[in-house]
């Protein structure tokens, strides 16, 4: 992971927190001070957070996991799509389909439904339908595609969630908490952060803080799957020189057997 510099988080509006009478107690450790009526977050618990959950994100990656964006408020979710996109995961940036994790087998089914209707216009099959028909079908795609089209390649339950705003996002956090999934959070001082494994002290509400901070944890997500690549590659290498001995030994076996008779 690249070194969290304070200044850059100061920059980015990280450490501004909100109003001192909507705070949460639970978020008091996070809290530095309180100046013109705001609660500022610790940068320096900040910086240690995110680079904690940096490292169990990179873990994470390496071994084959998918980790699940989450975020639906409007200055955060084109952010997400966009980091989760440049690292291959999938992402919920509309509204978070209730039992998205504890139903996970419903929703598959809705996702293969969609797999359905594009094998029905491939093989010709669509057109023999009516035009109210077409109608009601290519409807019912663009809905499932808008809410569910960026998560046709998790297959299984993800290793972590990721998500900014756990208030907003309080049903993902639930069903994550139902299924012992791994919560990691941006975490404003007006949230309680009991229920988060992974909290981040951070300004979860502008876009500059939201893109700053996911920028460091997209990147050791990036590490991870990088040396995923790197393990799987060493695991292949060996198998040629195992090949090759023993095409040698069975040379040599048959050229000792020919001196003999």
């Amino acid at each position: 992971m690249a070194n969290i510099e304070i200044k850059d988080l100061i920059e980015s509006g990280v450490h501004f927190g909100h109003l001192t009478r909507k705070w949460n107690p639970n978020m008091a450790p996070y809290v530095y001070t309180e100046r013109k009526g705001i609660h500022i977050i610790d940068l320096y618990k900040t910086a240690a957070k995110i680079e904690e959950a940096g490292s169990a994100l990179g873990k994470i990656a390496a071994s084959g996991r998918k980790i699940l964006f989450v975020a639906t408020k409007k200055q955060a979710k084109d952010i997400v799509a966009e980091k989760a996109k440049a690292v291959n995961m999938p992402f919920i940036t509309e509204r978070w389909p209730g039992g998205m994790l504890t139903n996970f087998v419903t929703i598959r089914k809705a996702v293969k439904k969609m797999a359905y209707i594009d094998r029905m216009k491939k093989d010709g099959s669509f057109e023999a339908l009516s035009k109210r028909e077409k109608l009601q079908i290519n409807r019912q795609r663009a809905k499932l595609e808008k809410n569910l089209g960026s998560i046709v390649d998790m297959t299984r339950l993800p290793g972590a969630i990721l998500i900014v705003d756990i208030k907003r996002e309080h049903i993902a956090v639930a069903e994550a908490q139902k299924l012992n999934i791994p919560i990691f959070a941006m975490v404003d001082t007006n949230s309680d952060p009991r229920a988060i494994d992974y909290v981040i002290p951070s300004n979860d509400d502008a876009s500059k803080s939201i893109d700053k901070v996911l920028s460091y944890l997209t990147a050791s997500i990036t590490e991870g799957l990088a040396d995923r690549k790197k393990t799987k590659e060493q695991e292949a290498t060996p198998a040629a020189p195992k090949a090759a001995v023993k095409e040698t030994v069975a040379v040599e076996t048959a050229e000792v057997k020919k001196e003999e008779k």
